[in-house]
């Protein structure tokens, strides 16, 4: 029994690596993806920094330094849309359906997506960390920091991949999948810490943004960075996204199931 279950498993986790690196050799292919997908960060970090950034008060500090960590988030929640519009697209293509005639692992075509856009999410913020300290970003955390707080990042857009994932399950159109997933979550990020302290919003507002996961993991990142203790910031994250993954893993391969 044990051994049935181990091979089992083995046989699972080569399905995952297969259909992960399916979607990783799309962007070798088509590297325009891998292009925006950098690009459209990065002049959030510009415009912000240049354009904004001299009439927002953050309360000492430069603003670069608060607002990297937001930037940081921000790209990892917008990257994590990218799953629900891939598999969307697979089921209008018909692949979806090649796939689940195959002997194959039923985690493993979400698993796949997610972990593809795991490791893209991962390049997007190493790039986005060079090009902050390239325009004055100064992590007083040091490597460590830095790795952390990136870490929290890319694992927190992996859980929102799960999100994203069974909402391109439910609409089954690019299109719709990709307008959906910004309505939610254009509101989470702008109703949060990640451009301005959450002290400067309405009352309504405030409330909602100092109970948000984004505004809990966006300032434990930005403690990571700044050498500070995240403590508490960083437990809410953790168990946020534990729970994320606890009730939209399960329901996203439920879907697929019964698509």
């Amino acid at each position: 029994m044990a051994r049935h279950t181990t091979s089992q498993i083995a046989w699972a986790l080569s399905d995952v690596a297969v259909l992960t690196k399916r979607n990783l050799i799309r962007y070798k292919r088509i590297p325009q993806l891998l292009f925006f997908s950098t690009v459209q960060p990065i002049m959030f970090l510009l415009l912000f920094t240049f354009v904004f950034g001299g009439a927002i008060n953050v309360g000492g500090g430069s603003y670069i330094n608060y607002l990297l960590p937001g930037i940081l988030m921000q790209s990892a929640l917008f990257g994590s849309l990218q799953t629900g519009v891939g598999l969307a697209d697979d089921m209008n293509k018909g692949i979806i359906d090649r796939f689940r005639s195959l002997p194959m692992a039923h985690l493993a075509v979400l698993a796949g997506r997610t972990i593809s856009d795991l490791v893209r999410n991962a390049f997007v913020v190493t790039v986005m960390l060079l090009v902050g300290i390239a325009i004055g970003f100064n992590p007083a955390g040091g490597f460590l920091g830095i790795v952390a707080a990136a870490l929290l990042s890319v694992f927190f857009g992996f859980a929102f991949s799960w999100v994203s994932a069974t909402m391109g399950l439910a609409v089954r159109n690019s299109e719709t999948a990709q307008v959906a997933g910004f309505v939610w979550v254009f509101p989470l990020v702008y109703i949060s810490s990640a451009y301005v302290p959450t002290d400067t919003l309405p009352a309504v507002l405030k409330a909602f943004a100092n109970i948000s996961p984004i505004t809990m993991t966006i300032d434990a990142v930005r403690a990571l960075t700044a050498g500070e203790p995240a403590g508490q910031s960083a437990l809410f994250a953790v168990l946020w996204i534990v729970g994320i993954l606890m009730v939209f893993v399960p329901l996203s391969v439920r879907l697929y199931r019964r698509r």
